[in-house]
């Protein structure tokens, strides 16, 4: 039994001395020897970091009830994550508690929206005052919480990209940018990545292009979709292509200064450009990273090029900050700065406003201009002083805590400790990302990168669900799993989301053999 153990690749509560541990891309013969040390159990289910946290005690709905009026009230369309969908009744911080007590490490921050921590104390103590004092007015009267937080994020913005406007969602958000981008430049054709998802609403369903998305209706006219320059999926791609600490293991041949891989999708959007729009269009909009897509990211320089292909042809260019806005990239506060651009207009969400609904659309006095000499503009709840009192603390929440700071410095060690599991399992095509948000790939094997089967992927997530860790899907093919949690994640934190996704891999390698 000793010497079984020696050559045991190390479990999730022990360490081992042992040199080196072992590849699992398990032959059968390794198979038969997890299955018997599991048996013993030498596998045991990972730790999770003490936490100082009381949740109160659920005394809402039984959960059998809240099954029935889900089946006879809510959508048909059954969007849960989980066979046993959580009911979920508290949250603190990187913490959430279902309704039974069990506490799970939220690594996916509510579709990377809870930026600052669930129930911020101070995020929390300002909504309160905010209740307490002003719930609404519309944006026919002023009032101070919404020119206090325009001023501060304008601050936050370079020049001329001065001008905001404040409205609810992310798709609300690509959906008025759709609008200025065409009053300002007066054509129609605009044009987003394959993969891209940038809103539900009918009209910005035309720039998503992910199938599951689609529908047989009409929506989104003059839409069209180029190839996404995605360097470990895609046909060019190699080991030195993305601003990432983590690089795909596909050889290249690139120079330090000549992206090869780059330069093959800036002609494939060349080709777009003159084969499927106007000569002249009304604009591009591109995600800095893709965030429903798996956290895609493409050649460094390639966003650079592109936009200027776009202004060559009267466009305006939009950067979707939805998701990698505010910091969680670390080295940057937006992700249009770290491939050294500056749009002409930028949409904001999610993570604006921790979780209450937000978002907003920035853009330059002159394309303002131009969308108020062609429509008049209203929403009812944009700028609610509740939402913009709520976004100016998470402003500055992310400030005096360092958050994006934190996201560069653990966000970096979370990257680097994933990769060394892709260098682990055969299963593990890709990791890759930036700050807090990383995509870990999965596929049947790294020769040919076809995807790992949808029913593999789900016992995956079910597993790190039963050990207490949330993590999130993504890709075409769902076969991505999308990392992003809080801003005010820990090393000891993400150390328990390593060890319980590998615990994850061997379990699931353990039923292949069977």
């Amino acid at each position: 039994m000793i010497l079984a153990w020696r050559h045991l690749p190390r479990t999730l509560h022990q360490k081992t001395s042992s040199p080196r541990t072992p590849k699992t891309c398990l032959s059968p013969s390794l198979g038969t020897f997890w299955r018997s040390v599991t048996k013993l159990g030498l596998h045991t289910k990972p730790r999770m970091p003490p936490y100082d946290f009381t949740p109160e005690r659920y005394q809402s709905l039984p959960y059998k009830r809240v099954l029935e009026i889900h089946e006879q009230h809510l959508s048909p369309v059954f969007t849960a994550y989980f066979p046993k969908p959580l009911l979920l009744h508290q949250g603190h911080m990187q913490w959430l508690f279902d309704y039974e007590g069990n506490r799970y490490l939220d690594f996916f921050s509510g579709i990377v929206t809870v930026s600052v921590g669930h129930c911020h104390p101070k995020v929390n103590a300002v909504a309160q005052k905010q209740l307490g004092l002003l719930w609404h007015v519309s944006a026919f009267f002023f009032h101070p919480a919404s020119y206090e937080y325009a001023e501060k994020l304008s601050s936050l913005l370079p020049e001329p990209l001065k001008v905001i406007f404040l409205v609810n969602s992310g798709s609300e958000a690509n959906d008025l940018a759709m609008l200025m981008a065409r009053a300002h430049t007066k054509n129609a054709d605009i044009i987003s990545f394959r993969g891209a998802y940038h809103g539900c609403s009918p009209y910005t369903l035309g720039l998503s292009n992910v199938g599951a998305f689609k529908t047989t209706l009409p929506s989104g006219i003059s839409c069209q979709s180029t190839m996404c320059p995605d360097v470990f999926r895609g046909p060019w791609g190699g080991s030195h292509c993305r601003d990432s600490p983590v690089q795909t293991i596909r050889k290249c041949s690139c120079a330090p200064d000549c992206c090869q891989a780059k330069d093959q999708y800036i002609e494939q959007f060349k080709d777009t450009l003159n084969t499927s729009v106007a000569k002249s269009i009304a604009g591009f909009f591109a995600e800095p990273i893709q965030g429903v897509n798996g956290f895609v990211q493409y050649p460094q320089g390639f966003l650079k090029e592109a936009f200027e292909l776009v202004r060559e042809r009267g466009g305006v260019c939009i950067a979707d900050e939805v998701q990698t806005g505010f910091g969680r990239l670390g080295s940057h506060f937006w992700g249009f700065q770290t491939h050294g651009v500056l749009p002409d207009i930028v949409t904001m969400a999610k993570g604006i406003g921790n979780g209450f609904p937000m978002a907003a659309v920035v853009t330059t006095p002159e394309i303002a201009k131009s969308l108020a000499k062609s429509v008049l503009h209203f929403t009812t709840f944009g700028g609610n002083p509740m939402a913009c009192a709520i976004g100016k603390a998470v402003l500055e929440v992310i400030k005096e805590e360092n958050l994006q700071e934190n996201s560069q410095e653990v966000g970096t060690y979370m990257l680097l400790k994933f990769a060394k599991l892709r260098d682990e399992f055969e299963i593990i095509g890709d990791v890759r990302g930036k700050g807090l948000m990383m995509g870990i790939e999965m596929v049947r094997d790294k020769v040919s990168r076809q995807p790992l089967p949808h029913a593999e992927i789900n016992q995956i997530h079910e597993d790190c669900r039963h050990m207490g860790l949330i993590i999130g899907r993504g890709g075409i093919f769902s076969q991505t799993f999308r990392v992003a949690p809080p801003m005010c994640i820990s090393k000891a934190e993400v150390d328990f989301a390593v060890e319980v996704f590998r615990s994850a891999v061997i379990r699931h390698m353990e039923r292949r053999t069977k």
